[in-house]
């Protein structure tokens, strides 16, 4: 027999992060999170409590924990879509239909009660945060910022009257067809430079990086998601998140800025060095073996992987982007080490970033899918 619980203990909040850990143990295409940032979800203090309510649900069959499941209810995005809809995330669960059943039936009794009307995901507090289900692409390795599920997951939610709402692709950019192509493409970028007064920014550091440039990237942020599917609007608790995770990973040799002539930033790309050597095979802590792996994956990356990606919608049709393609072809080819760019995930119906990578050598390696179901 399966039973559901709310967690509330220590006990009950250590299982749920430990469930994924223990399912997936010995996986090769597994990459945890960071353990201490998941552990943040119990605190007070967390920084989407202020504009998000959410449960923890573990279920049981003999005594041990068997799947989890978290529900959320993300307010600024039901404002701004005017919808009553509650995010299902972090599901995970043996292969057997009756957990994921029980686990859905919680979440879905909670966020009836409180007056939601649709249940969708898996979507996390925000798209900064890992979202959507692996449909495809199961025996590649995922990256640090996306998650991994067994094929069975995508079985059961359909079995359970779940639709697919929309989709994510990732690829593998593998630099430009050739070095012509490259040399074309710079001479466009000279001419769009030219045209419209713009150039590329600099710095010695990460940390200059977003001392110069952190406000400008915000803002182009806001102004370049806000009609993107899951997005909601930066808080200032979100900002410094960002802040915080990308202080000490980011670098200027992995990031690319394009300012105007005022040095306003009207595209940009951040891409950090891939910490899946690093983290594969770990539970998420920060071993002193680990803190090793991650400095020499910093050092001398074979991946690198895109974060952040954003056009000012103003220069979207000048060919802006064409600069942020140059630069990132300009990375894989001046370090040897690089094998690849991992794209994460773009939105299927996001035809500007799927334009963006059509000047490489591409290989769609992993799709993504968010589910959506009336209550």
């Amino acid at each position: 027999m399966v039973t559901v619980r709310t967690v509330i203990t220590k006990q009950e909040q250590k299982a749920f992060l430990n469930f994924p850990l223990d399912l997936y143990s010995g996986n090769p295409y597994y990459i945890p999170p960071l353990y201490s940032d998941e552990r943040k979800m119990f605190r007070k203090d967390y920084v989407y409590n202020a504009s998000c309510d959410s449960v923890f649900f573990l279920a049981y069959k003999d005594g041990k924990p068997v799947g989890r499941i978290q529900g959320i209810i993300q307010k600024d995005a039901n404002a701004k879509n005017k919808e009553k809809r509650c995010r299902f995330t972090r599901f995970d669960a043996i292969d057997d239909l009756e957990v994921s059943r029980a686990l859905f039936q919680a979440v879905e009794a909670w966020a009836r009660a409180q007056g939601m009307d649709t249940l969708v995901g898996p979507l996390n507090y925000s798209d900064l945060e890992r979202e959507g289900m692996l449909v495809e692409g199961f025996e590649e390795p995922s990256t640090f910022e996306q998650t991994y599920n067994f094929p069975y997951y995508k079985a059961h939610v359909e079995q359970l009257g779940f639709r697919k709402e929309i989709d994510w692709t990732c690829s593998r950019l593998y630099g430009p067809e050739s070095e012509e192509a490259l040399q074309e493409l710079d001479q466009v970028v000279q001419f769009i430079f030219r045209r419209y007064k713009l150039h590329f920014g600099t710095a010695k550091s990460g940390k200059e990086l977003l001392k110069k440039y952190a406000q400008g990237i915000f803002d182009l942020v806001d102004k370049s998601y806000e009609g993107l599917y899951g997005t909601v609007p930066f808080t200032p608790g979100m900002r410094q998140l960002v802040l915080d995770n990308f202080g000490l990973v980011l670098s200027p040799r992995y990031a690319a800025m394009i300012l105007d002539e005022n040095e306003r930033p009207v595209c940009f790309g951040l891409s950090i060095p891939s910490l899946n050597r690093a983290l594969q095979g770990t539970r998420g802590h920060l071993t002193p073996r680990t803190l090793l792996r991650i400095l020499q994956c910093l050092r001398k990356p074979d991946v690198i992987d895109l974060c952040l990606v954003g056009v000012d919608p103003e220069y979207l049709n000048r060919g802006v982007s064409g600069a942020l393609s140059l630069a990132i072809m300009r990375m894989l080819r001046d370090n040897a080490s690089l094998q690849w760019a991992d794209t994460n995930l773009n939105l299927e119906d996001n035809y500007a970033i799927q334009n963006q990578w059509r000047r490489f050598r591409r290989v769609e390696c992993k799709r993504y899918r968010a589910y959506v179901k009336s209550l």
